[in-house]
């Protein structure tokens, strides 16, 4: 599933960066958004997704998280 699909306040572990575009993986990459790595969705509105990646918090787009399968 992707990311845009998860639940809140739930812990994912993250098996694949679906995406072709290697600038977003780098910036992903660059998160410590990759696979095995365990991310925790904070909260969810309308366009956008608020995550926990070890010890930071980003606010990310839902295209975004829609590249991320988890």
């Amino acid at each position: 599933m992707t990311l845009d699909c998860a639940d809140t306040e739930s812990k994912y572990t993250i098996k694949e960066i679906n995406t072709t575009d290697e600038e977003l993986k780098a910036f992903l990459f660059s998160l410590g958004c990759y696979s095995g790595e365990v991310i925790f969705v904070v909260s969810k509105k309308k366009k956008n997704l608020i995550l926990a990646i070890k010890d930071a918090k980003y606010n990310i787009d839902i295209d975004l998280a829609k590249a991320i399968i988890v």
